[in-house]
């Protein structure tokens, strides 16, 4: 099994227009696809306590790294950031429950960039950072306090070649 952030099987759900396909990242599919590993979709965070704007109905007109910055603000404090929380225990339990049936969890996918799914770099002062987006750093203390260690890595969906190298060793030798 494999856990993928939302917007790597619905890139509609991006609000600021920089969505790189008009549905899912194809080359993601068809590599997990083609590999017997089941596929579980996360819970966007941004979408869930901002909507699909993103409490911004004219986001899309200001340059990226600015726009993520302010959803990164927005998604650290109350009311998000106890979302968040709650999103990420859920998430660790249905990780514990697919372990505790005798599933292989083979890693998280999040995005790089994103101001809650990034796994290597966020956004913070309208700049791409190294850093993990607010969704992610918090998993990664629920997955810690709870003894569990899952691989996760970051990729961009507008670089789909090496965002394909980043996941196969995850599903590797699974992979055909």
């Amino acid at each position: 099994m494999v856990f993928v952030a939302y917007c790597i099987l619905n890139q509609n759900s991006i609000s600021d227009g920089t969505a790189s396909y008009p549905g899912s990242i194809q080359e993601l599919l068809e590599l997990v696809c083609g590999s017997d590993v089941g596929i579980v979709q996360m819970s966007c965070p941004e979408l869930v306590c901002l909507g699909l704007d993103r409490g911004n109905i004219d986001g899309g007109r200001y340059p990226v790294l600015e726009e993520n910055t302010r959803i990164h603000k927005l998604m650290s404090q109350s009311p998000a950031a106890g979302t968040i929380r709650q999103l990420a225990q859920q998430l660790v339990l249905q990780i514990s429950e697919y372990r505790n049936h005798g599933f292989d969890i083979r890693g998280i996918v999040g995005v790089n960039r994103s101001p809650t799914c990034g796994v290597d770099t966020t956004s913070r002062n309208s700049q791409e950072v190294v850093g993990k987006g607010v969704f992610i750093e918090v998993l990664r203390k629920e997955l810690e306090k709870h003894n569990i260690h899952v691989e996760t890595v970051g990729i961009k969906a507008f670089e789909p070649e090496k965002a394909v190298k980043t996941v196969k060793p995850l599903i590797w030798p699974i992979a055909k």
